[in-house]
Order: C-alpha cells, then sequence, then structure tokens
C-alpha cells in the first residue's frame, strides 16, 4: 500500500469516528428533549383527567405507601379536589360501590344496574336461542350485559365553571322495589346532583297479563330541583348502545334481517339502516319518535313520546364465528328548558310478533306504528299480509296446533280463491291451442314484415270473433304473484313459526338441514335443504307442464323453454336453500297444487264443446256490430300501417 492510499484511509476512519461521535451527541441531547416533552405532556394529561379516588390509583399503579399517615393525607386530598371540581354529592356518587338487581314479571326478567342507573340486560321467559344440535333451552337476551350502556350527559354549574354531568359514571341510589295496586313493580333510582337537587330515574314493569303491556317498560326522567344547578343549555344528550347476540340458526339469515331501525313523528312508515356484513352508520338532523335495535325476531326500542331532537345511529356487525350479531349505538337528544322538570320515555323489549306490536300505543292512543319493525312488504305486497294472510294464519292458529297443516289449509284457501280465474286461463289456453291451425293460416298469407300490421290486425280479428282473450291465459298468473311474494316476506318474518317443527324440519322459521357438507358451495351453502330441494323438483315438474300446455298455442315460448324449465328452478333451488323451511314447504304445495287444479280442469273441459262455442261466436260476431275498442285498436293499426309505408317511401 502506498502512502496516498494509507492517508486516505486514514482520513475516512476518522471522519467516520467524528460523525459516529457527533451522531451520539446528537442522539443523547434527542432522548433528553424527549424524555422533558414526555414528562410535560402526562402531567398535562393527568390534569385534564377527572380526579379519582386514591384507593383507585393507588390499586392502579400497584404503588405502596411506607407511612399509612401519608396515604390517608393523599386520601384527603383527592377526595377535596373531587369535591372541588363536582360538589359534594356528584364525589360521593363517583366513589359508592354499584349494585345490580333483577325486577322480573310473566315474560320479562330486567336486570337494572346502580350504575348509571340503567338497564343492563333483558332476558325473555317465553322463548329459547337456537343452539348446536337443536338444543334450545337457553333463553333468549336481548343485549349483551357487558357492552350494554344507557346514560344522560348534561352540564351543571360549579362556581364560575360548568362541569358535564355523564350519568354512566356515577351510582345511583336505589329505593326498594316497590309493588303497586294493579301488580305493576316501580323501580326507583336516584342520583344526587346538589343539596336539594337531583336526577331520578323511575321504571314501571307492568303485570297486566297482557303482551303489549308486559313487554314494556316505562321509563320516566325526573329533575328535582335541578333548574337552580343546570347550566346554561339547550338540549340533554342521551347515549345508548348494546351488542345483540346470535339467537337464530345461520349466521347469514338472521343477520339479512337484523338492523336498526326509526320512525319519523307522523310518519305510518319506518326508516332502516338496511342490511350490511360491515358497518352503516347515519345522521339524522330531524325529530325521530322512537329508534329500536332490531333483530330478525326480537327488538330493543326506545320511544320517546315528544320525540327527540336528532339521532345519530350506527351499528357494526360482528365476525359469523363469534356468539355476537351486531353492535348497535344510538346517540339522540331531547330539547331542555329551565321550566322543563320531567321526560317520559319507554322501552319495547320483546318479540317482533305483529299482533302485539299493533297494539303499543302512547298513553293518549297514539298509534307509533312498531308493527313496522315486522318487513311484512312494501305496497300491495304488505297489504296482502296485513289484511288477508296474518288475519286467516291468526285464526286457523286458535283451532290448529300444527303449523304444518295450517300453511297446508293456507294454500288450499289461496287456490280455492283463485281457482275461477284458473278455470278462465286454461279454457283461454284451449281456444288458443283449438284456434292455432287458423293464426298459421294468416301467418302464411301475410308472410312478409311489411304486412305484420294486416297480420296483426286479422290475428285479433280472429280472436274477437272466437271470443278469446289473448291475456285470459296471464291474469292468474299476476293475481298469484302478490301472494307468492307476500309469502315470501312473511314465513322469515313470522315469529309463529319460530321454534315450530314439521315433518324433518325443526324450526320452519329457519332452513331444514338433512346433509351437512364439509364444504360450502358459493351461493349455496354448506348444508342440503330437503323442503328447498323438493319445491326446486316441484318447480321444475310444474314448469314443464305449463310450457307443454302453452308451446302449442303460443310459438314464441319456445325461446322461453331453457330459462323457464330449467334455469329458474336452479336459480330457486340455491336461492332458497338457506331461507325458512316453511316458505319452501308453502311453495312446494303450491306447485303441486296448481299441477292438480290443471290435471282436474282438463278432465272438466271438453275441447270439442268449447270449439263448438267458439264457432257460434264467431257466426255471432261476424253478424253483429264492432266494440268501440275493437274500432279503436284497428283504427290505430291502420294508422301505424299508413306511417310506415309514409316511412318506406
Amino acid at each position: 500500500m502506498d502512502k496516498k492510499s494509507f492517508i486516505g484511509i486514514a482520513v475516512v476512519a476518522l471522519l467516520f469516528l467524528g460523525f459516529a461521535y457527533f451522531s451520539s451527541k446528537e442522539q443523547q441531547k434527542f432522548q433528553e428533549q424527549k424524555a422533558l416533552y414526555d414528562a410535560y405532556m402526562d402531567s398535562v394529561a393527568r390534569a385534564s383527567q377527572p380526579v379519582i379516588p386514591v384507593a383507585d390509583s393507588l390499586a392502579a399503579t400497584g404503588a405502596v405507601l411506607a407511612d399509612p399517615a401519608d396515604a390517608d393525607s393523599l386520601a384527603a386530598a383527592a377526595r377535596l379536589r373531587q369535591v372541588e371540581a363536582l360538589g359534594e354529592a356528584l364525589a360521593t356518587a363517583r366513589e359508592a360501590t354499584p349494585e345490580e338487581f333483577t325486577v322480573e314479571n310473566d315474560v320479562l326478567i330486567v336486570r337494572f344496574s346502580t350504575l348509571g342507573g340503567q338497564v343492563k340486560g333483558v332476558t325473555l321467559k317465553d322463548y329459547t336461542k337456537y343452539a348446536p344440535r337443536n338444543e334450545r333451552n337457553v333463553p333468549v337476551e336481548l343485549m349483551d350485559p357487558a357492552t350494554s350502556r344507557f346514560g344522560l350527559s348534561f352540564y351543571i354549574k360549579n362556581g364560575l365553571r360548568n362541569v358535564p354531568v355523564h350519568t354512566l359514571d356515577y351510582v345511583f341510589e336505589a329505593a326498594p322495589v316497590e309493588t303497586l295496586e294493579d301488580g305493576s313493580r316501580q323501580v326507583v333510582m336516584r342520583l344526587p346532583i346538589a343539596a336539594d337537587a337531583a336526577l331520578e330515574y323511575r321504571y314501571l314493569i307492568h303485570d297486566t297479563k297482557t303482551p303489549q303491556s308486559d313487554y314494556l317498560v316505562d321509563f320516566d326522567v325526573r329533575l328535582v330541583n335541578m333548574a337552580p344547578a343546570m347550566a346554561n343549555q339547550t338540549q340533554i344528550q342521551i347515549d345508548w348502545m348494546n351488542d345483540t347476540f346470535q339467537n337464530e340458526r345461520g349466521f347469514q339469515n338472521e343477520n339479512m334481517y337484523t338492523t336498526l331501525a326509526y320512525r319519523f313523528p307522523g310518519e305510518s312508515s319506518i326508516e332502516e339502516l338496511g342490511m350490511s356484513e360491515k358497518s352503516k352508520s347515519k345522521e339524522i338532523s330531524t325529530q325521530v319518535n322512537w329508534v329500536a335495535f332490531k333483530q330478525q325476531f326480537f327488538s330493543s326500542v326506545f320511544i320517546a313520546p315528544e320525540n327527540v331532537t336528532y339521532a345519530n345511529v350506527k351499528f357494526d356487525t360482528a365476525a359469523p364465528e363469534s356468539t355476537l350479531l351486531k353492535s348497535f349505538s344510538a346517540q339522540m337528544a331531547v330539547p331542555y328548558t329551565p321550566q322543563t322538570e320531567s321526560y317520559d320515555f319507554a322501552f319495547y323489549f320483546g318479540p317482533n310478533k305483529y299482533s302485539i306490536l299493533k297494539k303499543v300505543e302512547f298513553p293518549a292512543g297514539d298509534e307509533i306504528h312498531l308493527e313496522r319493525l315486522v318487513p311484512l312488504g312494501w305496497g300491495i305486497f304488505g297489504w296482502v299480509n296485513r289484511w288477508c294472510v296474518i288475519p286467516v294464519f291468526d285464526f286457523l292458529r286458535n283451532y290448529i296446533a300444527n303449523f304444518g297443516i295450517i300453511i297446508l289449509i293456507l294454500v288450499i284457501l289461496v287456490k280455492l280463491v283463485i281457482f275461477p280465474l284458473t278455470y278462465k286461463s286454461y279454457v283461454s289456453m284451449a281456444k288458443m291451442r283449438l284456434i292455432k291451425p287458423q293464426v298459421d293460416e294468416l301467418n302464411k298469407k301475410y308472410p312478409k314484415q311489411e304486412d305484420a300490421m294486416k297480420r296483426q290486425q286479422a290475428t285479433m280479428e280472429l280472436y274477437r270473433k272466437a271470443g278469446i282473450n289473448p291475456m285470459g291465459g296471464c291474469i292468474p298468473m299476476l293475481i298469484q304473484l302478490p301472494i307468492l311474494i307476500a309469502m315470501f316476506r312473511f314465513f322469515p318474518a313470522s315469529i309463529e313459526l319460530r321454534g315450530q317443527s314439521f315433518l324433518w324440519a325443526d324450526d320452519l322459521s329457519s332452513y331444514d338441514s338433512v346433509l351437512n357438507l364439509p364444504f360450502s358451495i358459493p351461493f349455496y351453502g354448506d348444508h342440503v335443504s330437503l323442503f328447498a330441494l323438493l319445491m326446486a323438483v316441484s318447480l321444475f315438474g310444474y314448469s314443464w307442464f305449463n310450457y307443454q300446455q302453452t308451446a302449442s298455442s303460443q310459438p314464441q315460448m319456445a325461446g322461453m323453454k331453457f330459462m323457464m324449465v330449467y334455469l329458474m328452478p336452479l336459480m330457486m333451488l340455491f336461492w332458497f336453500n338457506s331461507y325458512s323451511s316453511g316458505l319452501c314447504y308453502y311453495y312446494l304445495l303450491s306447485n303441486l297444487f296448481t299441477i292438480g287444479q290443471t290435471l282436474v280442469i282438463r278432465r272438466m273441459v271438453d275441447d270439442e264443446k268449447i270449439h263448438a262455442i267458439m264457432q257460434a261466436n264467431a257466426a255471432k260476431k261476424s253478424k253483429g256490430k264492432k266494440s268501440k275498442f275493437q274500432q279503436r285498436y284497428e283504427e290505430l293499426l291502420r294508422q301505424q300501417e299508413a306511417q310506415q309505408r309514409a316511412r318506406r317511401k
């Protein structure tokens, strides 16, 4: 190595050592400054936090004081700071030990906690949740007590400062549960705010033996002499949240019907956040009458007869493998003035049963339309369910215990009602089949596209003389369609079917599984529903039978064979495999009865008599005048034909 190389290496080494020394000094300086900054931020954080009892502080840090006198002095100082910040009454309530107790009636067990004076849990006595191996011995709980929270937030005056009060941070004083003359039980919990001021919660659990009342829990909030203590504010905030458990078989199906719903004042309909496998939220800036944490068959509803001024609502969906379903939250507010002395609220904790929810109303007799929590469909589909299906279903339940038989009778009644239309439909198709040779002759007579108007006009004249309504075959299907869609909404939402068994199905409100697959098929699932499979087979049979009846008389039906006969049954099989077995059973019976009706009508109808009637009609109408509708229709065809000729020129 020459001299220049040695000098170069030495210079580089010196530069490296110098840089390392300088960096270590800077790093040490940075760490010292960071430590000072962290200490400053910790002191700011401690100053901004509410003062907590010294016993809690010592328990949290694990510190042990050598001198008990020092511990007493620190506790006294911490207590003094709490009293200075909150006042004697609230400081005492913050340090108190919370307790829990239950109150029940024939249908509810309500768990109360003095921490926040809130309802921590509700158990429904008459309903059990679905468990593996078809066990149903665990009562339904509407909320997870570990996550249930309901509290009010407002400001009070303390000298020149406004102190925020969150009731969930304080322990209420609970009076002994009082049984009233009518058998209802009253729970009173009180939070002292100042010497003569207190926030009082009054819960009333009814025991009237009427479900629409017994699932209600009246909740009155009273501001006792609180006006002098309250700071200047225009509203009191309400925070309500809880997590719901999975109660049904199949996470996806239950999640589809589980959402957050609310009603605007004066509306007969309700709004929902809709379905989501993740999260959904909405900020509602207008008044809201009630907010419901709605599951497939059960709901927890907060009712405000005088309405809340706004509502920010949200839910998060739990993982399918969890025992929970959704986490609900609602942030609301009610108006406040110094003259405000009380608020009258209520909770509904119970089933989504139409007959019960329909009767829940305000004390003044105003309807609040909780029955809309049962998703019966919109428009004509909801009308069919409310005015036809539910009354008949409830009537049959009074005399028949087996729901499989009730569904069978329901199918028979529907088929009897539309039988006259079904008969006319078959006669119309028979006429179309008999007149088809004459229609083929017209097609040969006018083969060109430019003669389409003449061909159509001649065909309609032929139909008129034969007394055929081209839409006659579609009318029964159009009449039956609202009923089929109404049933599609009714069965999965009908709590009456929940837990009811029939044949191999142990729960008509959920799917029946005769075979559990070791894997999951996309869009199908990991099980085989026998009712869904039989329904798809019956639909294939009905579609094939119907195609054979209509294809000969209506040539355009040939192009729809694949979709009607093969594709539709396959799609229904995939779609309904995880749906209500009661719904699949209804569609199965409906298809079988339709095929049977058609076979019976075929034996009743004589094609020769129909052909004779058609000839008599043709002879009669050929001599008579055309109807005004026929004249207008022919005039319209002539105008269209003239326009086409003009365009061709």
